[in-house]
């Protein structure tokens, strides 16, 4: 048949495959270990860790949704970022954005302050900032966008280009997005990763992470260090994960709706200082969200009138939406940057990439609207008390 559109190639993600049974679903596969058929024949797998049969549909299964040509499985999302990292040697040189997810930015200044390569950290909207940074000759770049907690956009069209031409290798973080509503590898990136965790698994039950590489051979080497390092995902949470991944399309289709009802109301709520999500016009890289995404997403954050003190308000009242961290579940969840998700980063790296105190995160949710923006009113009422 012709090309499958991606909503078909999610459901279908390892249905009818079983040889053996004609399971229609994917079996999981818990043994860690497989027999050989001889002295020194091996099958295709021998040892869980380095492959798996669950775990290898889930890898083809998302690669396939990200355009790419080999998937690898990890254990956790910081554990993608962190294979990332096997690409580097001493001297070479790595381009952060300064506003990343706080766990990447700890892993990368802690490894660098160890001597595990050279970290540049810059505003990666800045094009002065970027051209000096490229012109120290990195070895890879890394673009994070929307960012986190922000939502700031970069173009990786653009980026990824300027990049190659200095002899640098582009990977982009599409957690917030999912596969469903970026395509970095089809904008010229190499390799593009998520946790899994968040929007593909989808019901907050599984921690996880997956890479996709455009270059079969540079996914080869990464699957290499995978397995060597010891961070490959465990079979269950695979099976659990590709799962989730059935109805992803139609999970970002209720956030999406839902997500664009919440901006407009946290746009004209006089509680609200501002609102930071990308399908609202007035944001500063709407036009471009437009351009490079399917859509806007339902990742969106916020400043409460009242600092701090308002903000305490806010998730004492708070019902429907649950304090936590994470993101991309069924549930809507709403979480405190500076001192949860981006607790990581000094205050001061904080100050500089714009989190403040007052500024509050929300994964909106699948739930019905009307009960999202009531519950939102309520406390946001109550945080100016």
């Amino acid at each position: 048949m012709a090309q499958q559109k991606l909503a078909t190639s999610a459901v279908r993600a390892g249905i009818n495959c079983d040889k053996h049974h004609g399971a229609v679903v994917a079996p999981l596969h818990l043994s860690s270990t497989y027999s050989l058929k001889g002295f020194n024949q091996k099958r295709d797998f021998d040892y869980s860790r380095t492959g798996n049969p669950t775990r290898a549909l889930f890898a083809e299964a998302v690669a396939e949704l990200e355009g790419g040509s080999h998937g690898i499985v990890t254990s956790t999302g910081m554990a993608a970022v962190h294979l990332l990292c096997m690409l580097l040697s001493a001297g070479d040189k790595l381009v952060i954005p300064h506003d990343c997810y706080g766990g990447s930015y700890r892993l990368f200044t802690h490894l660098a302050k160890k001597g595990n390569f050279e970290l540049i950290i810059i505003d990666q909207s800045d094009d002065d900032a970027l051209a000096e940074a490229l012109a120290q000759s990195p070895k890879l770049v890394l673009i994070e966008t929307p960012s986190n907690p922000l939502l700031r956009l970069v173009d990786i069209e653009k980026i990824t280009k300027l990049s190659h031409d200095a002899g640098a290798l582009v990977a982009v973080d599409n957690t917030f997005l999912s596969p469903i509503l970026q395509q970095p590898l089809a904008l010229g990136a190499d390799i593009v990763f998520h946790s899994t965790t968040k929007y593909i698994n989808g019901h907050s039950d599984v921690v996880g992470g997956v890479m996709v590489t455009k270059d079969k051979a540079l996914g080869e080497d990464l699957a290499w260090w995978a397995n060597c390092i010891g961070i490959t995902g465990t079979p269950f949470d695979s099976y659990m994960a590709m799962r989730g991944l059935k109805t992803l399309v139609l999970r970002m289709k209720q956030h999406q709706e839902n997500a664009n009802v919440v901006a407009e109301f946290l746009a004209q709520h006089p509680a609200i200082e501002k609102v930071h999500f990308p399908g609202l016009p007035t944001h500063p890289d709407h036009e471009l969200a437009k351009r490079q995404q399917a859509d806007f997403g339902a990742m969106m954050s916020f400043e409460v009138k009242g600092g701090v003190e308002a903000v305490k308000r806010l998730f004492d009242n708070v019902q429907l939406f649950t304090l936590a961290q994470s993101l991309g579940g069924v549930e809507s969840l709403i979480s405190h940057p500076s001192t949860m998700t981006h607790a990581g980063m000094e205050l001061s790296a904080q100050i500089e990439a714009g989190i403040t105190q007052s500024l509050v995160r929300v994964s909106v949710g699948i739930e019905d609207i009307e009960d999202i923006v009531s519950d939102l009113a309520s406390a946001l009422d109550a945080s100016q008390q």
